[in-house]
């Protein structure tokens, strides 16, 4: 049965406007690019441009974990939203007048296929910090799965709805809002993706006494056995062509 969505405009908030949405048979479609570009800009926010679209996931505003990242204003023409929290929602002050999703469902968006995925944003079945929504969607050839603050294991209904991943970013630091190191890897376990981009761990940007989630190697030790790639760069470009077989961590950097 199909639904309606709301799609709103990031140049007014969160003002929203109706568009139809794709109903519950979602399929995703390769794009006319043959690449991607993933650029980590802090935390859980990342912009993704292929197909000559640029997509923007999670802005922040630097506060607590993310205090000494930048606020990731950038360029995008769409941006997606796991949930409205500071770390990983704030969309004032956006250039331009990007496209902005923020609700689970189906939805396009020039041509590209997208579906927000609700998981719980907590151990407490929402009740401390909502809901969360994943997104999944294909862009320039590559499947693409941003998990945001997943906090709970992922449901049989919604692994079907994410599929294999090409690339899956899934949050690794802990804390309440989000996976620790071993609910990570159960979640890895689960998808089986190609190339995983860890998320949501502690860096140099935290504020020592306002941050609760640990720093990435505490994941990198649970995780041994499985290949690491580390990057000099905040910005790595993938193709269906250098995908790996097999699963492997890849480290961006973050440029202070």
């Amino acid at each position: 049965m199909k639904r309606r969505q709301l799609m709103g405009y990031a140049g007014a908030g969160l003002a929203t406007a109706l568009v139809t949405s794709l109903g519950s048979e979602f399929q995703a479609t390769a794009q006319s690019s043959s690449s991607l570009s993933i650029q980590w800009l802090g935390h859980s926010c990342f912009l993704f441009a292929g197909g000559g679209t640029k997509i923007l996931v999670n802005p922040f505003r630097p506060v607590g974990c993310t205090a000494g990242y930048r606020p990731p204003k950038v360029p995008a023409d769409l941006v997606l939203v796991s949930s409205q929290l500071l770390d990983e929602g704030v969309v004032e002050d956006l250039p331009g007048n990007p496209k902005l999703i923020y609700e689970t469902g189906a939805y396009e968006f020039k041509g590209i296929k997208l579906q927000g995925i609700t998981i719980e944003h907590d151990r407490k079945g929402g009740k401390q910090f909502g809901t969360n929504t994943a997104w999944q969607w294909k862009q320039g050839g590559i499947s693409i799965l941003h998990l945001g603050g997943a906090a709970t294991p992922i449901s049989i209904e919604q692994k079907i709805l994410m599929g294999r991943p090409d690339v899956a970013l899934v949050p690794v630091g802990g804390g309440p809002k989000a996976y620790n190191a071993e609910e990570a890897k159960q979640a890895i376990q689960v998808l089986n993706p190609k190339l995983l981009i860890p998320t949501m761990y502690r860096t140099q940007a935290a504020d020592a006494a306002n941050c609760n989630i640990s720093p990435l190697d505490n994941f990198l030790t649970l995780m041994q056995g499985m290949t690491v790639s580390r990057s000099n760069s905040d910005t790595l470009t993938v193709s269906s062509a250098n995908l790996p077989s097999n699963g492997v961590i890849q480290v961006l950097s973050y440029k202070f």
